[in-house]
């Protein structure tokens, strides 16, 4: 099978119209037209490989990430060669202040395993809040402000880009403060609540994209309000344009 990034591969003449349709798209037009460059097989692969590589050196985008999603679920073994050989760790550098491995996560969201993410995603809260919280598998409100900056903005990050912006803790941020953070108001706008009734966990959440925006990380609710409240008005989110 031929290299990607080279001319071996002669794309067709539909392919190369698609191609130009994507390259001159807004981003939601160009999540329209991914899944048709996708079906195109292996001229496509080479159109997407070549697209993301102009891309580098930018800040990741949603259309960006939705690329890396395509190439990773890509039956096409030039497509895994390809992100093996140039992003073995995905499109977001995996920073952590406290040498916290984010490499599984990012291959869970990649996957789209939501439901297995969100999980470690929680461990990974409590690994950055200490021994203590490692071992109740829980955080406390008051153990949040503590965590560092640079990790959450690191696991928000990937949310985003493997949910085309529908998941984050800074999304969940941004829909709780144009709502005067009203929780009544919060709670079933992100499908956490109907009524009087919590949603169950974990059978009663849509582990996939077709959630509500914000449905996902979760936190801890069961715990009551504070600790959400804690993550959501951490200062990190003070640095993210939302």
């Amino acid at each position: 099978m031929p290299d990607l990034i080279t001319t071996s591969v002669s794309i067709p003449s539909e392919v190369v119209e698609l191609q130009e349709k994507f390259t001159t798209s807004n981003p939601k037009n160009q999540l329209q037209i991914l899944p048709q460059i996708v079906a195109a097989g292996l001229p496509g692969i080479e159109v997407l490989v070549a697209w993301l590589q102009q891309q580098r050196g930018t800040k990741p985008t949603i259309v960006m990430g939705a690329v890396y999603q395509a190439l990773y679920s890509s039956e096409l073994t030039a497509a895994q060669a390809y992100l093996d050989r140039e992003l073995p760790t995905g499109l977001i550098p995996l920073a952590s202040s406290l040498d916290v491995d984010y490499t599984q996560l990012q291959k869970l969201l990649a996957q789209q395993n939501f439901q297995a993410a969100d999980k470690l995603t929680t461990e990974k809260l409590c690994e950055l809040a200490g021994a203590d919280a490692v071992k109740r598998k829980w955080i406390y409100f008051t153990e949040v402000e503590q965590l560092p900056t640079i990790d959450l903005h690191t696991i928000d990050a990937l949310w985003l880009l493997h949910s085309e912006g529908k998941f984050g803790f800074s999304i969940q941020r941004e829909m709780w403060v144009g709502m005067n953070k009203n929780w009544d108001k919060f709670w079933p706008k992100i499908g956490w609540k109907e009524g009087n009734n919590w949603t169950r966990y974990p059978g009663s959440f849509t582990w996939n994209l077709t959630a509500p925006k914000g449905h996902l990380p979760l936190s801890n609710q069961l715990r009551g309000v504070r600790v959400i409240s804690s993550l959501l008005s951490h200062p990190a989110w003070e640095k993210v344009n939302t």
